[in-house]
């Protein structure tokens, strides 16, 4: 019998918000769900590890990942989360980061079997489409009063906002339309950072997909932020981000990264980043917490 997807997520600690109906579509049988990478650089990192686990999990229990590298978006920059624009990347780098960052993904990801993993490029469906082609066919669903109340826009408006970022969720929110479409995707994951461009998503299917809208709808989960007991960004060290790809960071520092995790973070980090059952994971929580209650104890003797 294949696993409950929410309630793995919900036990792992890796669920933030979930839309209603979500885990009752989920227990109709296989469904196909997607998360977005942009191929800022030619490497995944840590931070990324969470969202990549997801797609692991979503597979393991019966359904089919799909991971979006985002060749176009890439071309725009997602503000969510940022207090400044990006440098923006010609299409030649940006290809080439695409590349690694697939060759990343198949190592994670089962691409044979009934629920296969499969690898799509927005590019693929942007670059024949005009701006003019755009505006009419997809910025008339949304209001700019919709796109203003979102928090990844809200935040930048004192600082300020270009044009182009503003746009990244009608991009983003295009994807999810387009996948839910052309592939049958109905669920788009990421982390809580993307709910308003996810959601985003979902209200441009409902607008534009007429009936089939209603008998397949289509959901948003989202996932926590990652961080350390101290309050910052998880994956990052003294020297920066903890990449995926050892020319980047080497095997030894990789390793030390995790050696150097705190033990309140060891434990969230072994129900996330593994693929163990859950009573064999809480068992070595459970464990090593008596070690270090002894520890403790033997170490008070002594004094």
């Amino acid at each position: 019998m294949a696993k409950n997807f929410i309630e793995e997520l919900r036990w792992r600690g890796l669920l933030q918000d979930s839309m209603p109906g979500a885990e009752d579509q989920l227990a109709k049988g296989p469904q196909r769900g997607y998360i977005g990478f942009d191929p800022t650089a030619d490497s995944l990192h840590v931070g990324n590890l969470v969202q990549i686990m997801i797609l692991v999990h979503f597979q393991r229990c019966g359904h089919k990942p799909v991971a979006l590298v985002g060749g176009a978006t890439g071309m725009v920059g997602d503000p969510s989360g940022k207090s400044a624009e990006r440098n923006l990347l010609d299409e030649g780098a940006l290809r080439h980061n695409q590349a690694c960052i697939q060759a990343q993904l198949e190592r994670f990801l089962d691409f044979s079997g009934e629920n296969a993993a499969e690898l799509v490029n927005n590019y693929d469906w942007f670059k024949d489409m005009s701006f003019l082609q755009f505006i009419r066919e997809v910025g008339k669903h949304i209001s700019v009063n919709y796109m203003m109340a979102k928090d990844s826009v809200k935040n930048r408006l004192e600082t300020g906002l270009s044009f182009t970022e503003f746009s990244y969720q009608l991009v983003q929110g295009y994807d999810y339309y387009w996948l839910w479409k052309s592939k049958g995707c109905n669920f788009q994951m990421g982390g809580s950072d993307q709910w308003g461009n996810i959601t985003t998503g979902t209200e441009l299917i409902r607008r534009m997909g007429g009936e089939q809208a209603v008998s397949n709808p289509a959901f948003a989960v989202t996932t926590p932020l990652l961080t350390k007991a101290d309050g910052s960004k998880f994956g990052k060290s003294e020297s920066g981000n903890v990449w995926l790809d050892a020319k980047r960071t080497s095997p030894y520092k990789f390793y030390q990264f995790w050696l150097n995790t705190g033990d309140e973070e060891a434990a969230k980090c072994l129900r996330i980043f593994t693929t163990w059952e859950q009573e064999r994971t809480e068992a070595i929580i459970a464990d090593h917490a008596k070690g270090n209650a002894l520890a403790h104890a033997t170490e008070g003797t002594c004094r």
